[in-house]
């Protein structure tokens, strides 16, 4: 994207691609779908350490409509909305298409690649930029650096970009993964793999809290589902100072209406919870709570009640840890959004240099809201570096 508005800026373009193809994380995202856009963007729902004015800032540079404009009328890849998951798909539910489709355009715009590519130095002097290569030295008058963060290091990820920023000077706020699995050791509850549901998830520690609504998956390791990663940031940030909490509210129904529910059933216990709640899942918490398998409701406890009823909405998720930067959706922390221009994202420090995308202290929940982050960003220095080059 940042190469793209570059040359439409009237700049000669180079793009240096470590990898053989490039732009992995689209291919991967959204199960191979790549959920290309939310249905609306949520400045608030975004994490940064930063001043939350710049990222506003930003964020409204370049509104959706214009976004989804771009894509299917300019990158040529026609794009769907899905109700249920409120994100925008290419209509060939092909991630490929969105990959394939932005390196064409680029092309088309005159934009040379060079893949297979390492940076292995970069350099001011002169007033211009001397980027080291293994594919030989490019001198330039100014540099944009794309190189993502941590997460999914299997897609080429490799923090690179941060380390030229702090060897730069630049302030850098401490990374971490984010969007990212928790997993239980002993893992408890691998009985239960592959049972999903809606649920909703708050993650409190003395520093923040957060509460996400949404989908909930119980892996072989621990707990993942969009709901679990738009909370894992809290509880991986305070996970060392042991201040953290994730408790659960399994359906919609609160402790009242699972009282009253209780009150107004017959039958097994089990089973008026299965009503609810998938039945492996319903066994599970009514063992956790103390309660008999075949206990009926008539001759239900009080002491009982009151744990059950405790599981069903305030569950204390025993989670020990994450599944760190190897299956992150995104990078927590990175250059502090004050380090840049908003208007440009050139560096403040360092003239002619730009910086942008996932290496910005900012991320924003699951369902495209951080490739909007990076198209919204890659823009921004795109056009900068332009101007600088004029």
């Amino acid at each position: 994207m940042a190469a793209i508005f570059a040359r439409r800026g009237g700049s000669r373009v180079t793009i240096v691609e470590k990898t053989a193809d490039g732009g992995r994380k689209i291919l991967i995202s959204g199960g191979g779908r790549c959920n290309v856009l939310p249905e609306a963007i949520e400045p608030d729902r975004f994490v940064t350490d930063s001043p939350r004015p710049l990222l506003r800032r930003m964020l409204r540079s370049w509104p959706l409509r214009g976004q989804r404009d771009f894509f299917e009328r300019e990158v040529g890849v026609p794009l769907a909305f899905e109700a249920d998951t409120r994100k925008w798909f290419p209509a060939s539910n092909r991630a490929r298409d969105i990959r394939d489709g932005l390196i064409a355009l680029a092309r088309r715009e005159g934009v040379e690649f060079r893949f297979n590519t390492d940076v292995t130095g970069l350099h001011r002097s002169d007033g211009r930029w001397h980027v080291e290569t293994t594919d030989g030295a490019i001198d330039a008058s100014a540099v944009i650096v794309a190189t993502g963060g941590l997460s999914v290091p299997a897609t080429g990820s490799s923090g690179a970009g941060l380390e030229i920023a702090r060897r730069l000077g630049h302030v850098v706020h401490e990374t971490y993964p984010a969007l990212t699995p928790l997993v239980a050791e002993p893992p408890c509850h691998a009985a239960l793999a592959g049972v999903s549901l809606d649920v909703r998830v708050r993650a409190k520690s003395t520093r923040e809290a957060i509460e996400s609504r949404g989908g909930w998956l119980f892996t072989h390791r621990g707990y993942s589902g969009p709901a679990v990663l738009d909370v894992s940031h809290v509880a991986v940030r305070s996970r060392a100072a042991g201040d953290v909490s994730v408790r659960v509210q399994w359906c919609d129904l609160d402790a009242d209406a699972w009282r009253e529910a209780l009150a107004s059933a017959s039958g097994l216990v089990v089973n008026v919870v299965a009503r609810r709640l998938p039945q492996r899942l319903a066994e599970q918490l009514l063992i956790e709570a103390g309660v008999p398998p075949d206990r009926r409701v008539a001759e239900l406890r009080r002491s009982e009640r009151a744990a059950l009823v405790e599981h069903l909405t305030t569950y204390a998720v025993p989670w020990t840890g994450d599944e760190g930067y190897k299956k992150a959706e995104v990078t927590g922390g990175g250059i502090a959004l004050d380090e840049v221009d908003p208007r440009t994202l050139e560096s403040r420090r360092c003239p002619g240099l730009f910086l942008c995308g996932e290496l910005l202290d900012a991320f924003g929940p699951i369902g495209g809201h951080n490739f909007a982050w990076a198209w919204v960003t890659g823009r921004l220095a795109g056009r900068g570096a332009a101007a600088v080059s004029r």
